[in-house]
C-alpha cells in the first residue's frame, strides 16, 4: 500500500541547531528510495507503507545514535484505496483551484 506522510523529527537534548540531524534523517529516506520533499517543518514523504516506516524507525534509531537523548516526533499520514495518488497530484490540485478562483 502507497502512503504519503509528513514528518517532523526533533531532537531533544542536544542545542538549539537541529540540522545535522534533520539531514542525516533526510540521507536515511533517500537511501531508502522513497521521494521527499523537504519543507521548513519537516519533510512529505511518499512511498510503500513498510519502506516509509522502516525509514522512519531507522530515523529515531541514528538520531538517538548521534546523541539526542530525546526524540519528539510529529508524523501525519494518508493512503487512499480508490486510485492512486502522488505528493505532486495533491499540489497540483490546489494550484488548479487557485488558477480557476
Amino acid at each position: 500500500m502507497n502512503v504519503i506522510a509528513d514528518l517532523c523529527v526533533v531532537p531533544i537534548g542536544v542545542g538549539v541547531s537541529v540540522s545535522k540531524y534533520v539531514a542525516e534523517c533526510e540521507r536515511i529516506l533517500k537511501d531508502a528510495g522513497l521521494k521527499t520533499k523537504l519543507h521548513a517543518y519537516g519533510t512529505n514523504i511518499e512511498g510503500e507503507w513498510d519502506t516509509v516506516f522502516d525509514a522512519i524507525k531507522q530515523c529515531h534509531q541514528v538520531v538517538h545514535e548521534m546523541g539526542a537523548p530525546r526524540i519528539s516526533t510529529t508524523l501525519k499520514f494518508g493512503t487512499r484505496t480508490d486510485r492512486a495518488q502522488t505528493m505532486d497530484d495533491k499540489i497540483s490540485s490546489v494550484a488548479h483551484q487557485l488558477t480557476d478562483a
